[in-house]
């Protein structure tokens, strides 16, 4: 019997996670009475059921106090119950602007702003997300790659990747991008936007990478932060981080910083590390994610 309890910050995923298991084959369950888990547990693990794989939704809004869910947890684990928890977490930034486009209600901020309800989760949810057995962020995720992403730790039983790395291109008169973990400045390239022939293209074109790649300084650049950055990772995992944005600007986030973000993913893909990885043109109109 494999149990996986989803639980997480509210407006995370843990509703969308809980539908893709169910499509992978899991029966799921959202939102049982702290009280009734451990029967619950019992039931569908009796000798002779058809059901192996089972996922538990929790989230805030259970009956009573979260603490008391997490309490459980532990009790279960400590009478060796082998269960795993899955942790659907984004940045508060995400987070805040799913509430605002949707204009759902935070369910800890009834009567008051959306920011307060999130910082209030994630002080209850703390002891939790450090539990937890996989971490998925998707302040950045597609629906599709979160799919992939849950399909290949709980299908294919592959291995998980705790750091999941967001390449992001801007361009400075944009705004630095509020989530940016590192921030590296390419405006010392020269700049494609003088050339006629280039000023409508974007780094996604090959005229213009093979242009900004033909200078020695691309190329320096290019090997200094990747060997900084392979070595930063094994540290950021041993931390415990899940999620790093590495932001590389220009002037307009059409050129320069496009290119070089493509390149270092394609160098960083080519490595197979232990991490996740995206790339995303925040400033190229039409065509960001990829």
């Amino acid at each position: 019997m494999r149990f996986v309890i989803v639980t997480g910050m509210s407006g995370g995923g843990k509703s969308t996670a809980l539908k893709m298991l169910e499509d992978l084959g899991y029966y799921c369950a959202d939102n049982l009475p702290v009280s009734l888990i451990d029967k619950f547990m019992e039931l569908v693990s009796t000798p002779g059921s058809e059901i192996t794989q089972v996922a538990l939704g929790l989230d805030v809004r259970t009956d009573q106090s979260f603490a008391q869910a997490t309490k459980t947890i532990k009790e279960l684990k400590k009478r060796g119950q082998d269960l795993e928890i899955l942790f659907m977490d984004a940045s508060e930034q995400a987070l805040i602007k799913r509430y605002k486009e949707t204009r759902r209600v935070h369910p800890l901020a009834l009567e008051g702003r959306v920011e307060d309800g999130v910082s209030k989760e994630n002080q209850v949810l703390s002891e939790i997300r450090g539990m937890a057995d996989y971490v998925i962020d998707t302040s950045n995720l597609l629906t599709r790659e979160l799919r992939n992403e849950l399909e290949r730790i709980f299908v294919k039983d592959e291995e998980y990747n705790s750091l999941m790395i967001t390449l992001l291109s801007f361009g400075f008169k944009h705004g630095i991008p509020a989530d940016a973990d590192l921030v590296f400045d390419v405006r010392f390239l020269p700049n494609p936007f003088y050339l006629d022939e280039l000023k409508a293209k974007t780094g996604l074109d090959q005229e213009v990478q093979d242009y900004v790649m033909q200078f020695e300084e691309s190329k320096v650049f290019l090997d200094k932060l990747e060997d900084m950055i392979q070595f930063l990772i094994p540290h950021y995992i041993d931390e415990g981080k899940n999620r790093l944005v590495i932001a590389i600007g220009c002037t307009g986030g059409q050129h320069r910083s496009v290119t070089l973000a493509g390149e270092l993913h394609k160098r960083m893909n080519s490595c197979g590390g232990s991490y996740g990885l995206k790339l995303f043109h925040r400033d190229v109109r039409g065509r960001g994610g990829n």
